[in-house]
């Protein structure tokens, strides 16, 4: 399992690393999709729809530290429009904020990774990153109608 997740993981980052050079908005789009699919797997686990599984909660942690780690280069100047993007205008306004939202994110994402070692742990844990989520999307992103 583990060299399953590691092997996703290294195409996941180089299949990033092209589209971010060439299509910036794609690139985390496709991260936070995939972040988003990670979530949904948390959740269901933290909600008893489906059983606690310590190796699919530690990839769901090294997922948000992969994205962490990924997503603030995603947004030069030259992405602030087009392609559907939902980011709002206070990314360019508060990069600092911004950036350290993602510090947070990853930080927490370790210690989870280092901490959750059954349900309760998971659940406390998992509640605390995707609060993280939660206040990003808040602050830098555009709420669809």
């Amino acid at each position: 399992m583990l060299r399953t997740v590691i092997a996703v993981a290294a195409i996941a980052i180089g299949v990033t690393a092209v589209a971010a050079q060439s299509d910036p908005i794609a690139a985390r789009k496709a991260l936070m999709k995939e972040q988003g699919a990670q979530t949904k797997i948390g959740a269901g686990m933290a909600k008893g729809e489906a059983p606690f599984d310590l190796s699919k909660a530690q990839a769901i942690f090294a997922n948000y530290i992969d994205t962490a780690a990924k997503m603030p280069e995603l947004f030069p100047p030259n992405s602030k429009t087009g392609g559907e993007t939902t980011a709002a205008p206070k990314i360019w306004e508060d990069p600092a904020g911004f950036k350290a939202g993602f510090v947070k994110l990853s930080n927490e994402a370790k210690a989870a990774q280092s901490n959750v070692k059954d349900l309760d742990s998971f659940k406390s844990a998992f509640g605390g990153v995707t609060k993280n989520c939660g206040g990003c999307h808040e602050s830098y992103r555009v709420k669809k109608s």
